[in-house]
């Protein structure tokens, strides 16, 4: 009994695979649909998810346990002093304080200059906590810092701008019309970080970076308005944000909207909320396409039962049964969805790689989203092409075998 029910199985299948082939040109358009909503689904969820985890990787090498402070100030106050960063240092939970400065300056080698150069000031403490930017040379030292020694480090950008075709280590450039000595270079990677961009800024000439001591003479300030704060232990981050508040809220009188401290975990929370957002809502909107397909394999189906009355009604007089029948009809619909299925698996994985090949974006397969896309198209196919097969399956083998 077993084999026979499977011998008709399989017997229906391959009725299916024939009329399939048998119309080619009709079949290809029906899983068109199909074919365009997986797609959309493989390409959209791989592209959100591989920007992601790019994004993340750059919020984990800007280091857990890492804190950014954002001071705003009052009219009479705009910055923090090196003695009022110390009172930040002295919290217990605080192990380092790296202050920073960011200014737009002139920039001049030789006949090489820009006006559109970043100026970033920053403490010792900065380079050592984040051991992957340095490239070449040495970074800023405690002494750098201490004397405001004229030395400097160039991202790939100013060193294109001003040493083009030219080693730059231990040579020397105007900033703001003083001279400074290049001692290392930092990895042209790093440096693009989206986090620093949003927070300190870009320009498109380029990186320069100077002891924050130094940086501060540039401007003409005494103050700094950013700075790292590196955490004795990243659990707890909680505790030193509760302590470097209670400081800043006596530095600033206790005044509202003086300073932003920025957590990067909670930043990544957010990060990941929001992008998990958009990606259901991009997939929600590219299942709009996956049922047009279905409402494409449904009316194909229709048509195919009115095309195949006479086969029918000749089946049902041979004895073959309304189940029978349905089961023939409904693979049909099922094969044509996985079909355009897999053929959207395929040219999802090959938009979402082109995307990722000529962007930042680090590629990978989604498993999940393959899941989905493949399932999406089966339970379209059991749905859309239910009705067709239901049809079929209650012709009249009298009706049907009049046109003969």
């Amino acid at each position: 009994m077993l084999k026979r029910k499977l011998d008709m199985f399989w017997e229906s299948v391959s009725m299916s695979a024939a009329n399939i082939v048998g119309n080619k040109m009709r079949s290809f358009l029906t899983t068109l649909g199909i074919i365009i909503g997986v797609a959309a689904i493989i390409a959209l969820m791989t592209v959100v998810q591989g920007a992601t985890d790019t994004m993340n990787e750059q919020f984990d090498a800007m280091g857990l346990g890492t804190l950014r402070l954002q001071v705003t100030g009052t009219a009479l106050k705009r910055g923090l002093t090196d003695a009022e960063l110390g009172e930040l240092l002295a919290c217990e939970h605080v192990g380092g304080v790296s202050p920073s400065l960011s200014a737009t300056v002139t920039a001049k080698r030789g006949g090489a200059w820009s006006d559109v150069i970043t100026l970033m000031g920053n403490g010792e403490g900065y380079f050592s906590h984040n051991g992957d930017l340095l490239a070449r040379g040495r970074a800023i030292n405690a002494i750098d810092v201490a004397q405001a020694s004229h030395v400097c480090l160039l991202d790939g950008d100013a060193a294109k701008t001003l040493f083009f075709g030219e080693d730059p280590m231990g040579k020397t450039l105007y900033l703001a019309g003083q001279e400074f000595t290049v001692v290392g270079t930092v990895d042209e990677n790093e440096n693009a970080s989206l986090f620093a961009q949003i927070l300190f800024g870009g320009a498109s000439d380029g990186t320069v970076y100077v002891p924050y001591t130094a940086a501060k003479k540039l401007v003409g300030t005494s103050t700094v308005s950013t700075a790292e704060i590196y955490v004795t232990d990243p659990d707890e981050t909680d505790a030193a944000v509760e302590e470097m508040e209670a400081a800043l809220d006596g530095i600033f009188n206790y005044k509202d909207d003086t300073y932003t401290i920025l957590n990067m975990e909670s930043m990544t929370d957010a990060m990941n909320l929001m992008t998990s957002m958009m990606m259901s809502l991009l997939v929600g909107i590219a299942s709009i396409a996956l049922v047009v397909g279905g409402i494409g394999i449904m009316n194909m189906m229709l048509v195919t039962v009115t095309e195949r009355t006479t086969e029918i009604g000749l089946r049902k007089a041979l004895g073959a049964e309304p189940g029978q029948i349905q089961m023939q009809f409904l693979i049909e619909a099922i094969i044509l969805s996985l079909l355009g299925g897999v053929i959207g698996v395929i040219a999802g994985l090959a938009i979402s790689f082109a995307i990722c090949a000529n962007t930042d974006i680090t590629f990978s397969i989604n498993t999940f989203a393959i899941a989905l896309g493949v399932s999406f198209s089966a339970a379209v196919g059991i749905i859309f092409g239910w009705a067709p097969a239901r049809k079929a399956s209650n012709l009249n083998p009298i009706d049907a075998l009049r046109s003969i």
